[in-house]
């Protein structure tokens, strides 16, 4: 198989993530009901994971790193913990029902409300529009710092201007940083958001089940959920310390055993190393797309003077959408999964705003996405996979071969 949906799930993973896993199983207790050395382990590798994921995130306050299930969770808190009845919130085209959703909800169920930013045609988020729409009060503004339709990335100047105005207003910038957690360098503190989501599963190759939210210090989030935490038994309200805050039950051990093992292999390997990785990959595929002429629409900015390999400031995200001439997008991932063994993914992606800007309401996209174990062999089978369907020929045989760069075998 030639697996080219990592912006949905890492398929591969480091082996060392597989054996933290499998060691935690084996060996842990639960972190913070007890005093054996099984608890205390899982204690231990929760807290190194706070610290790996904080530095990852370039944020200097690890006991300020929330785990939940996902970014999903992640988002929810921030959104649903931050936002006021009656309060104003600013959100992008860009964003994903993750933080879509839990908008509307606020607007239907407590009068919040809601201003959208617009993205064009190619994607491009019109960031003084959304400078207009923050006001005195505007409680939260949400940010998609990479598309998982396009794989725009938002520069960190633009991110810098959405802080500095919302600070002056007193509202909350939150980051979304699922598609870029473990990918890239986020710098979080020298961004100045106060916010940012992030999950395990994608880019930096942990366990499904792993992720939650960073929180400057200073923010104030109201929980979502209330519950055992492990400390101050007997206070009738969640206790006001981070991360227990935030975090109401028992948390999935087993899985932040992996992610830690995970975002040690990804400081390790090298934020920079990986996103060089990507982006290199990001060219070949687009280049590669271009040669079919006006068979292929590839969707998001990609100015011709600026993919092109001597272009070294370029920036993307390993996600190319696409539609094929004569080809429903459904169909056409169908092809490339049955006729090739090539994953992909079409449809909307839990990205309708984007959509609508792009113009692929009604048709989808088939979405491309790469990551560490990808290789340039699989982004030339999809190349030629992508050719012959366009010329209606006969399926060749797989060639991928799931190749990566060198990196460190474990943390």
């Amino acid at each position: 198989m030639v697996y080219l949906n990592c912006a949905a799930t890492s398929y591969r993973r480091p082996e060392c993530v597989i054996a933290a896993v499998e060691t935690a199983l084996r060996e842990f207790g639960s972190s913070g009901r007890g005093a054996h050395d099984s608890e205390l382990d899982a204690a231990r590798a929760i807290a190194t994971c706070r610290e790996r994921v904080a530095e990852v995130l370039g944020f200097g306050h690890p006991g300020r790193v929330v785990f939940g299930a996902n970014a999903t969770q992640g988002l929810n808190m921030a959104i649903l913990g931050c936002v006021p009845d009656g309060g104003h919130v600013v959100a992008t085209d860009w964003d994903h029902n993750s933080i879509l959703r839990p908008l509307y909800r606020l607007r239907k169920r407590r009068g919040v409300r809601v201003d959208f930013a617009p993205a064009d045609a190619a994607g491009r988020l019109d960031v003084d529009s959304l400078l207009s729409l923050v006001t005195p009060g505007t409680s939260l503004v949400c940010l998609t710092h990479a598309s998982n339709l396009t794989g725009n990335v938002l520069p960190d100047a633009q991110i810098t201007r959405v802080a500095d105005r919302a600070h002056e207003v007193g509202a909350h910038v939150l980051l979304d940083c699922a598609q870029t957690a473990g990918a890239r360098p986020v710098r979080m503190d020298a961004l100045g958001v106060d916010l940012v989501a992030f999950t395990g599963h994608k880019a930096l190759m942990g366990p499904q089940g792993t992720g939650g939210l960073a929180v400057a210090p200073g923010v104030t989030v109201e929980p979502v959920l209330c519950g055992g935490t492990g400390v101050l038994s007997f206070e009738e309200s969640q206790p006001a310390a981070y991360p227990e805050h935030l975090e109401a039950g028992t948390l999935n051990g087993h899985g932040l055993a992996g992610l830690s093992a995970a975002a040690g292999w990804v400081l390790s390997t090298g934020l920079d190393a990986i996103h060089a990785h990507d982006l290199a990959l990001t060219r070949r595929l687009v280049a590669g797309l271009r040669r079919l002429g006006p068979a292929a629409t590839v969707y998001g900015d990609l100015p011709r003077d600026r993919i092109g390999l001597d272009a070294p400031d370029f920036d993307h995200a390993p996600v190319v959408s696409l539609n094929l001439d004569g080809w429903d997008s459904s169909e056409l991932a169908d092809a490339l999964g049955h006729d090739y063994d090539i994953a992909v993914r079409a449809g909307g992606h839990c990205a309708p705003r984007m959509h609508r800007a792009l113009g692929t309401e009604h048709t989808g996209a088939v979405r491309l996405s790469m990551g560490w174990f990808t290789g340039e062999k699989d982004v030339d089978y999809a190349l030629r996979a992508l050719s012959q369907l366009a010329e209606g020929d006969d399926a060749p045989a797989p060639e991928g071969t799931g190749e990566a760069p060198d990196a460190p075998a474990q943390a």
